[in-house]
């Protein structure tokens, strides 16, 4: 019927809970200095679970990010790790995609601590650079204002690989990013620097439904990976917050998870996966659903 890329899930919380450690500001990234070969092991797993992308551990990995584990003097090692690790989880795979994952500059969910467009432009920039030879596309991920995915969009803009943009929306009400502004609002700076796809992602999976329906208008391949948390709490949009502010839910089950990405597909998308606390117990039901309803996961 439609050919859909399976994205992986969650890599940050995938990591946190193998390597057993208490989550720090930097819980993901610390764990390639450590143990990098966990990272490969959750890219492996999700491909054998038949995801097709796997999404670098680079999310975090900001200059202005690693001082708060004492990591500034390892940003390039650390990035080389990320992909590193993802390639050869690719290789053993024989197969799929790598994309480099951007994160949001400051903290997630903090469009007000976020550095002006031109600014962060300058930072995503040396991230392209380093990475885009070694990767299939870059993954702009949860943008929560319409100035912190234009500062993104324009630090990327040079490249010769496809970009994918990724929005985050409020946990009730997915018309509006999580800044207010309207997911509307984002129409001219994807009609400027023109994505390759645009996809919500890091919202409750309930929410998400709303904010494609605006989404599909900008004629662009459209998606979405939502997390599994119960919402985005007051604790975890402190100063340098760790992930244990956050609480999973209970109910999002693999089953459970399916019946709703399965309805974005409905609605159109041709891009899903799975972001924090989804697993790759989610994403291989997830696949199995969407092959049982005729199509090809590529």
């Amino acid at each position: 019927m439609t050919d859909i890329t399976l994205l992986d899930g969650s890599i940050g919380q995938e990591l946190v809970k193998r390597a057993g450690n208490r989550p720090t500001p930097l819980w993901s990234t610390s764990v390639m200095l450590e143990r990098p070969e966990l990272v490969r092991a959750v890219h492996g797993d999700y491909f054998a679970s038949g995801a097709t992308v796997a999404t670098t551990n680079t999310y975090a990995v900001h200059r202005d990010r690693l001082p708060h584990g004492n990591l500034e003097d390892k940003f390039e090692d650390l990035i080389n790790t990320a992909l590193t690790e993802a390639e050869a989880a690719r290789d053993q795979a024989a197969g799929g995609q790598i994309a480099a994952s951007l994160g949001p500059l400051g903290a997630s969910y903090r469009p007000d601590i976020c550095p002006p467009p031109a600014e962060a432009a300058l930072q995503y920039a040396e991230l392209v650079a380093l990475m885009q030879d070694r990767v299939d596309l870059f993954l702009i991920e949860t943008a929560c204002s319409v100035a912190q995915a234009q500062g993104a969009l324009l630090g990327t803009y040079g490249t010769i690989k496809p970009v994918w943009l990724a929005v985050t929306v409020k946990d009730d009400d997915g018309t509006c990013l999580r800044s207010g502004e309207p997911v509307g609002a984002l129409r001219e700076i994807i009609e400027t620097y023109q994505p390759a796809a645009i996809l919500v992602n890091c919202s409750r999976p309930e929410a998400i439904g709303a904010a494609l329906d605006t989404i599909k208008g900008f004629g662009k391949p459209f998606g979405a990976y939502a997390n599994g948390f119960t919402r985005i709490s007051e604790a975890f949009l402190g100063d340098a917050p760790t992930v244990d502010a956050l609480e999973a839910r209970v109910d999002l089950t693999p089953d459970a998870y399916s019946d709703i990405a399965m309805s974005w597909v409905s609605q159109g998308a041709t891009i899903i996966g799975g972001c924090c606390e989804v697993g790759p117990a989610h994403i291989a039901d997830l696949a199995m659903r969407l092959q049982a309803d005729g199509h090809q996961i590529v």
